[in-house]
């Protein structure tokens, strides 16, 4: 995250949610430059650009 709230991408992170969804896990939040192109099976993927952006996705669960 940047000072500004932005959320950055990190390496590996089709992997990583590959690896949560094995692990059972069904929803993730993840930075909007690292939605995968294929959505694991039963997974819900949130891409987020700024905190602001996280805690909303929070107050619509």
């Amino acid at each position: 995250m940047g000072l500004s709230g932005e959320i950055r991408p990190v390496p590996s992170g089709q992997e990583r949610i590959s690896e949560a969804a094995k692990h059972g896990f069904r929803r993730a939040i993840v930075p909007a430059a690292n939605v995968p192109k294929k959505v694991p099976e039963g997974m819900q993927i949130f891409g987020v650009k700024k905190l602001a952006d996280a805690l909303s996705v929070f107050d619509d669960l």
